[in-house]
C-alpha cells in the first residue's frame, strides 16, 4: 500500500550511473515557447514540409495499403525493407557513394542509427572526437553513455587537419582511447559551413593512419544552393566510413526513417542492436517512403526543397546585413544554418530570455559544445519561417543585441571603480596566473 505524500521518483531513482548523462537540450527546452504563433523561431531545424504537396504523401500511403497492406502492418526486418535498401543506393550514388543493398541498416532516423553505434563502441570513459561546434543531439547522446567529447576547432573551411592531429596526440598522450571523429562535413550543423574536398581526404588519411574511425552524418548534403558540394567522405573510404543518412530533411521527418551504412562486421553487430531496440524499423512508413521513391520525381521535389531554402537563405543573410551590420556570421552554401558570432562581452544564453520576451527565439552557442563554450555565439535556422518572418525575427534580434549593448556601456560608464585594500592586486607578481 502507497503511503499517501510519498516521492515515488525517490523511492524507485536507482537508475544507472550513464543516466546522470540525459538532459534536455536547449533546443528542445525551445520548443514550448518557440511554437507560440507571436514568436519568430530562428531555432528548430524544422524542415518546411508544406512544400511537399500532400498527393504525393497520400498517394503513396493509399497504393501501400492497397497492393501491401498487410505486410506494410507487419513486423520487418531488423535490416530494413529490401527494395527500400535498393532505392537508397540510388539517393546515395548522387554523392558518390557506390554500395550493395547488403551494406544499408534502416534505422528509425539518422538519430537512432548514431545512438546505435555509440552503444556498440563507447565505454564510460572513452573519448569521441567532434568538430567544435558540433551537432547538440550528438553531444546528448555521446554524454548519455559517459563518453568524454574532445572539440576539433573548424573554420569557414571546416574541420582543420592540423588541430585534428594534435587533438589526437594530446588525447593518446592523456591514455585515453579515441572511438571515433563524429563529423557533419556538408554544411554542418551549426556553422554550415562545407569541409573541402582537399581536407576530407586529409582527414581521412589522419584518421586511417591512427586507425580512428570516421561517423559521418550527412542529413543535408542534397539540399545544396549554389552548386553540388563535394563528394561524401565515404565516396573514397569504404573500411574506415560509418556513413548516416536520413529522409528527414529531403522528404519528412515524420516517418523516421534513415540508414547506417556500415563495414561488413560493424553492419552485422548494427543490426543485432537495431533488433534489440525496436525489433524492427516500421514496416509501413518504409513501404511508403519506397512507393513515395517509385511513383514520383523525388528528384525534382529535392530540387523544391533547394529552391525554397535557398530563398530563405538569402533572406536572412540580407537580413543580417540590414541590421546587424557589425556582426559576423557563415555564409552556408545549403542546409539549414547560420552561425553568428556576437561581441566578446555578449552571452547568448543569458541574452535569450530578453529575446523571447522580444518574440524572437534563437539557440545559444553553448548548446553545440560539450564544454560549455560558445558564450558570444547563436544558431539562426532558416528553414521553417517565411522570408518576410524571417526578416521581422532578424529586426526583433538586432533590438536585443543593441539592447544589451547598451546596457553594457552603460554599465561600465556608471560603475564605481573597486576599491583596492591590498597592493599587490595592482601590481600582481610575474608568475600569477
Amino acid at each position: 500500500m502507497t503511503t499517501q505524500g510519498t516521492n515515488l521518483d525517490q523511492r524507485y531513482s536507482h537508475y544507472a550511473d550513464r543516466t546522470a548523462g540525459l538532459a534536455a537540450s536547449e533546443v528542445r527546452a525551445l520548443f514550448a515557447v518557440a511554437s507560440r504563433p507571436e514568436v519568430v523561431s530562428l531555432a528548430g531545424g524544422m524542415p518546411f514540409v508544406s512544400a511537399l504537396p500532400k498527393e504525393l504523401v497520400s498517394g503513396a500511403m493509399e497504393r501501400v495499403m492497397r497492393d501491401s497492406g498487410p505486410a506494410a502492418l507487419q513486423y520487418g526486418s531488423g535490416q530494413g525493407l529490401p527494395q527500400l535498401r535498393e532505392q537508397i543506393l540510388e539517393v546515395m550514388a548522387l554523392e558518390g557513394i557506390r554500395a550493395g543493398v547488403d551494406d544499408l541498416v534502416v534505422t528509425t532516423g539518422s538519430q537512432h542509427a548514431l545512438e546505435l553505434i555509440t552503444k556498440l563502441f563507447v565505454n564510460p570513459g572513452d573519448v569521441v572526437l567532434a568538430e567544435a561546434p558540433s551537432y547538440v543531439t550528438a553531444l546528448t547522446v555521446f554524454k548519455s553513455f559517459q563518453a568524454e567529447v574532445a572539440h576539433v576547432a573548424m573554420d569557414d573551411f571546416g574541420l582543420v587537419p592540423q588541430a585534428l592531429r594534435e587533438t589526437i596526440e594530446r588525447v593518446r598522450a592523456e591514455g585515453k582511447p579515441i572511438k571515433f571523429l563524429y563529423t557533419i562535413p556538408t554544411f554542418s550543423n551549426p556553422a554550415g559551413v562545407t569541409l573541402t574536398w582537399e581536407r576530407r581526404l586529409e582527414i581521412l588519411e589522419i584518421c586511417r593512419s591512427n586507425d580512428i574511425l570516421v561517423l559521418e552524418d550527412n542529413p543535408y548534403g542534397l539540399l545544396y544552393f549554389e552548386g553540388q558540394p563535394p563528394h561524401a567522405m565515404r565516396s573514397v573510404e569504404e573500411d574506415g566510413v560509418i556513413y548516416l543518412g536520413t529522409f528527414s530533411k529531403t522528404l519528412a521527418p515524420g516517418f523516421r526513417v534513415g540508414w547506417a551504412l556500415a563495414p561488413h562486421a560493424i553492419r552485422e553487430k548494427i543490426i543485432l542492436a537495431n533488433e534489440a531496440a525496436v525489433l524492427s524499423p516500421s514496416s509501413f512508413t518504409q513501404y511508403v517512403i519506397h512507393e513515395y521513391l517509385s511513383g514520383s520525381d523525388w528528384k525534382g521535389q529535392i530540387d523544391t526543397f533547394r529552391g525554397v531554402y535557398r530563398e530563405r537563405r538569402d533572406a536572412m543573410l540580407h537580413a543580417l546585413g540590414d541590421y546587424l551590420p557589425d556582426l559576423s556570421w557563415t555564409n552556408p552554401a545549403g542546409g539549414f544554418y547560420v552561425w553568428v558570432t556576437l561581441p566578446e562581452n555578449l552571452d547568448s544564453k543569458s541574452m535569450l530570455p530578453r529575446a523571447v520576451k522580444e518574440l524572437v527565439a534563437y539557440t545559444p552557442g553553448t548548446a553545440f559544445y560539450a564544454d560549455g563554450s560558445g558564450r558570444n555565439k547563436i544558431r539562426l535556422s532558416f528553414c521553417y519561417p517565411t522570408p518576410d518572418f524571417i526578416r521581422e525575427g532578424i529586426r526583433r534580434l538586432s533590438t536585443v543585441i543593441n539592447g544589451e549593448l547598451e546596457l553594457l556601456t552603460t554599465f561600465s560608464q556608471t560603475a564605481p571603480l573597486p576599491v583596492v585594500r591590498d597592493s599587490s592586486l595592482i601590481n600582481p607578481p610575474a608568475n600569477l596566473s
